[in-house]
């Protein structure tokens, strides 16, 4: 990993605003890897990313039970979910490798569990609860394609 940023969000607004910042940065067919605990955010994230880029946010739902949602906005939006695989085949079931070149923007939750299925390069979002609504991000570019992202991100969200 390259040129960690770190974030805290001292609330919810700013979980969400987070959220409408990485939206602005993304590139088409992005792959972001996101990491934390259980009740951590990942899915709320998500829902942040979604309405910044057009979608409903009541559509936006975890998929651990469903294991992949697709979100229509600006560009596609796929949503994974690992917690409930049980190893690297069953992701690779799911097609990761088609969504992941589809031009879109594909989140994989309990990216740790299936990290050697990922693209060589990719942004990772850890998150930590740091009180009830608080919460401090860990982004860090994973190969070069990512650091503008990280480095844009850095701008707008400020020190």
């Amino acid at each position: 990993m390259h040129s960690p940023l770190s974030f805290d969000a001292d609330d919810e607004a700013a979980t969400v605003a987070f959220g409408q910042s990485l939206a602005e940065h993304l590139l088409p067919g992005a792959v972001i890897g996101l990491r934390g605990p259980m009740g951590a955010g990942k899915t709320r994230l998500v829902k942040a990313v979604a309405e910044a880029a057009g979608v409903d946010p009541r559509l936006v739902l975890s998929p651990t039970f469903v294991l992949i949602h697709e979100y229509r906005g600006r560009l596609p939006i796929y949503h994974f979910d690992a917690y409930r695989l049980r190893d690297d085949d069953e992701f690779l079931q799911l097609g990761p490798d088609e969504y992941f070149d589809a031009g879109g923007w594909t989140f994989v939750e309990w990216a740790d569990r299936v990290a050697a299925c990922l693209p060589r390069e990719r942004l990772e979002i850890r998150i930590e609860p740091t009180g009830v609504t608080s919460r401090r991000f860990e982004i860090a570019a994973i190969g070069v394609r990512y650091e503008p992202v990280i480095a844009a991100l850095a701008a707008a969200i400020g020190p």
